[in-house]
């Protein structure tokens, strides 16, 4: 029995008392949504996401969303395609470079975004006149923002296993560099791939204020624009985004609890 596990009676008090801290909020929103005038309470608004009559006014949001969901994908291709290996090529041929590789990865969090932006800008102007201003560039702002918070999430994986020994075996039945870490590594680190997938699609869902001042249309900012004119829609789609997550979540932890049972 392990001593300095807290009471089951205070575990149960945390869970509850950090349920109701999240769920307040929720409700209140909810609820928001559901009030009519009248004081009764109707799903009109809910439906009204369908309605043709509102075609107009959602177009914005409908186009943020688009655009937000480019973004995650090219995130989270910048997350698995170049930061993973990196990773597993720090630890592997080069582990003296370890701490400075860390210390760069993490220094975006402690750069206000505002900062990050005002850095970009000259960037920005370039990649404008070279490859156009689509909300697809953004990308590149935002794979530096979520690289501290997937990092994190990748290298607990990495420390959990021995990425060495495994690779040193796959190297002596003949695989190649690619094939290690396709077919070998990958499969051990999957459920640091998806937290860090996941924490890239939270960023980039819930950043505004790079995509605000640099003037992108994403979801963030369709939905200021959209509450101008009806209050009601980005609580709305606020609350769908999270139901979203929360989703994905439930999903990513479901897929790491199957490959830890898969696992001799």
């Amino acid at each position: 029995m392990n001593r300095l596990a807290p009471h089951p009676a205070t575990r149960a008090v945390i869970a509850v008392a950090v349920g109701v801290f999240f769920a307040i909020p929720l409700v209140s929103t909810l609820l928001y949504t559901l009030k009519m005038p009248d004081g009764s309470l109707s799903f009109a608004r809910w439906a009204s996401l369908v309605d043709p009559k509102t075609a107009a006014t959602l177009k914005p949001i409908w186009t943020g969303l688009g655009n937000s969901l480019v973004l995650c994908v090219v995130t989270v291709a910048i997350v698995l395609l170049l930061l993973a290996p990196t990773m597993v090529l720090v630890n592997l041929r080069f582990p003296r470079l370890k701490r400075v590789f860390e210390f760069t990865v993490l220094l975006p969090i402690s750069i206000p975004a505002i900062v990050l932006v005002v850095g970009l800008a000259p960037l920005y102007l370039q990649i404008g006149r070279l490859i156009g201003t689509g909300a697809w560039t953004l990308a590149f702002a935002y794979g530096i923002t979520v690289l501290p918070f997937a990092y994190r999430a990748i290298q607990a994986s990495i420390d959990a296993v021995d990425l060495r020994t495994l690779a040193e075996a796959a190297r002596s039945l003949g695989a190649g560099w690619t094939a290690i870490v396709l077919r070998v590594l990958a499969p051990n680190l999957r459920s640091g791939l998806l937290a860090a997938s996941l924490l890239s699609i939270a960023v980039v869902l819930g950043e505004f204020t790079i995509a605000s001042l640099l003037n992108r249309q994403v979801f963030q900012t369709a939905m200021v624009v959209v509450q101008k004119q009806d209050p009601y829609l980005p609580a709305i789609f606020t609350l769908l985004a999270l139901l979203f997550c929360f989703v994905l979540l439930l999903v990513i932890g479901r897929a790491a609890r199957g490959h830890r049972k898969a696992r001799p």
